[in-house]
């Protein structure tokens, strides 16, 4: 994929998450790919991924949404954007609060789709706009933290003596 083609496909994505649009968002990803959220976990496959952002995502996130992608880089297969996005919760225990969020998206890209999507954002910064009760942060946190130790990437560069570089 080349740049224009991949600041195309950012286009498609954002705006089908904006509107809610799960069917249009998971259109952008291939058949068998995986959705890594920071809050909600890993989606596999178009039906799950639809799910997370039509039935899940939009259900907290509520209608004012929004999610824009800066910066796109793209070399083949690998592709990468800062974002920012925004919206006003509507969980009952955080109702009305809004929230703005910085972050990394990291995509693998195939067949001019996206096959695994990861993202990297400080969480903890979007609960402390929601006004989640510290215990409550710290412990979110702890099981982020337990998922990126799990991870095949930090597995494998926590494997590795310091000065080796992989391969």
């Amino acid at each position: 994929m080349n740049q224009a083609e991949f600041a195309a496909l950012l286009e498609r994505f954002t705006h089908a998450a904006e509107a809610g649009d799960g069917e249009a968002f998971a259109a952008c990803f291939t058949e068998d790919a995986t959705y890594h959220d920071y809050i909600y976990g890993p989606h596999t496959g178009r039906p799950a991924i639809a799910h997370m952002m039509q039935e899940v995502f939009h259900r907290d996130a509520g209608p004012d949404y929004r999610w824009e992608m800066f910066d796109p880089v793209c070399n083949g297969d690998m592709a990468y954007a800062w974002s920012l996005s925004s919206f006003t919760s509507t969980i009952p225990d955080y109702e009305g609060r809004k929230v703005l969020i910085d972050g990394m998206s990291r995509f693998r890209l195939r067949d001019g789709l996206i096959a695994e999507y990861w993202e990297s954002v400080n969480g903890c910064v979007a609960m402390a706009q929601l006004g989640v009760a510290p215990e409550k942060i710290a412990k979110v946190a702890r099981r982020w933290s337990g998922w990126l130790h799990e991870t095949p990437g930090a597995v494998e560069y926590l494997g590795r003596a310091k000065g080796t570089r992989r391969a």
